[in-house]
């Protein structure tokens, strides 16, 4: 069956909730069902209320991809009160019971965008790239990755991810990867070790 282009369906969110977890590997961190549920709502709420592009894959009726970027001068193309809300308030909720966790990771990535930042001006962010895990030899994630190309031609590009996610992925398609950074975090009693990164791509 033909992948195709969709704008989202709301429906569908608990599907990219689920990408998400899959594909980032939050259960490795979180044990609790509805605590990982909750926080793979938060990052789905966070990512979409500072998107300019949300692009979606379907096969069909079936989402089986999506990518968020947060393009410099682009209106925002889903802004919600109640999913800023729930952002606000998970945030905050986290600062207390992850404060060995989340903000370690974001610190990290703040670190490296200073630096990076320095050498380089882009033009926005690749927030989230997922596709569903279930579905191979289907090129989703390059599809999506082109139409954002197409898009945003001539553009500087970065994105963070870490060793625990699918990060050859990005150098397959010609990200350079730019900067990194080693960090320990303290996940529900768990000592979690990862290597942060950055990439970076001119459309």
């Amino acid at each position: 069956m033909e992948v195709k282009i969709k704008k989202i369906e709301r429906k569908d969110f608990g599907k990219v909730i689920d990408f998400a977890i899959e594909g980032m590997h939050f259960n490795r961190y979180v044990d609790n069902k509805l605590a990982l549920h909750l926080y793979g709502r938060y990052f789905l709420y966070l990512e979409l209320e500072r998107s300019s592009q949300v692009i979606v894959a379907y096969m069909g009726d079936r989402l089986v991809g999506i990518l968020m970027a947060d393009m410099k001068n682009e209106p925002k193309v889903y802004t919600s009160f109640w999913r800023k809300l729930y952002v606000i308030i998970f945030k905050a909720i986290m600062a207390v019971v992850a404060k060995n966790g989340s903000d370690i990771y974001d610190e990290a990535n703040k670190v490296m965008f200073n630096i990076y930042s320095k050498k380089a001006n882009p033009d926005g962010e690749i927030c989230f790239l997922a596709a569903d895990p279930t579905i191979q030899g289907k090129g989703i994630g390059t599809l999506l990755l082109e139409e954002l190309y197409s898009r945003e031609k001539g553009k500087l590009v970065y994105l963070y991810t870490d060793d625990n996610c699918t990060y050859q992925f990005y150098e397959h398609k010609g990200f350079e990867r730019t900067e990194e950074k080693e960090i320990k975090m303290i996940l529900g009693g768990k000592t979690v070790l990862l290597t942060c990164l950055l990439y970076s791509k001119q459309f």
